[in-house]
């Protein structure tokens, strides 16, 4: 077992340090710039400042490269075997002077292509950007990885991931007191190029980025399954091997 794993297996996550250079974390930031004034319904925004991107491999092709990279395919592969498919993709940005913030919550919903008459266990069927989604059941959710490269520095200053350690293996239901949270919660601060590796079902929130700060917080957010195949008929809405 690696260190990746065992880190996983444990805490739910851990992070791959300079999955990418600094030089090229900055390079695709700057490119994916260029790319949101053509991204249509699918961006995220707030006066005039785009804080997400869902479907991003539509909008912004070289995502698809990112995911693809060797050294984050060859980690996922060890953690979900050679049969993983990447199967959503987004952008997340807290930028300086509109910066936002979310709540405890776990990653539940999954793309697929049509979420009516889902099968047991699917529940809670919405439309994001025009693409059916649905909350899936915990034993999907075991099966499946979360890599998100970090295109900035993330500290205290510019809103980092607040995750509970452990929590993937907890009831997806449950929702620890706020004093476990206050007590329990780890901030992920990352470089620039790294990545983290996270379960879908650790708990998690990101508070907003402090006053006068004047850093983004670019991330960008690919899931990966372990298995193409749904039951009762149901289908993921993209899987993209990335061997």
């Amino acid at each position: 077992m690696t260190g990746l794993q065992h880190a996983i297996d444990l805490q739910g996550f851990a992070i791959l340090p300079r999955a990418f250079s600094p030089e090229r974390a900055a390079s695709l930031a700057s490119d994916l710039a260029q790319a949101l004034p053509h991204a249509g319904r699918s961006v995220l925004q707030s006066r005039g400042h785009v804080y997400g991107v869902r479907n991003l491999i539509d909008v912004w092709p070289p995502a698809l490269t990112v995911a693809q990279d060797p050294a984050l395919r060859e980690s996922v592969s060890g953690l979900l075997g050679e049969g993983f498919g990447l199967v959503r993709s987004l952008f997340f940005d807290k930028p300086p002077g509109r910066t936002w913030s979310l709540p405890w919550h776990r990653d539940l919903t999954i793309a697929v292509r049509e979420a009516r008459g889902s099968p047991e266990g699917f529940r809670r069927p919405t439309v994001k950007a025009g693409i059916p989604h649905v909350e899936a059941p915990a034993w999907l959710l075991r099966a499946m990885l979360t890599v998100r490269v970090a295109l900035d520095d993330v500290g205290d200053d510019n809103g980092p991931l607040l995750v509970i350690p452990g929590s993937q293996v907890d009831d997806p239901d449950h929702v620890p007191s706020e004093h476990d949270l206050a007590t329990r919660a780890h901030a992920v601060h990352m470089r620039a190029g790294d990545a983290l590796f996270i379960r879908p079902l650790v708990l998690h929130s990101s508070g907003p980025s402090k006053a006068g700060t004047g850093r983004h917080r670019r991330t960008l957010h690919f899931e990966f399954a372990a298995d193409v195949t749904l039951p009762g008929g149901l289908g993921w809405h993209r899987f993209l091997r990335t061997s």
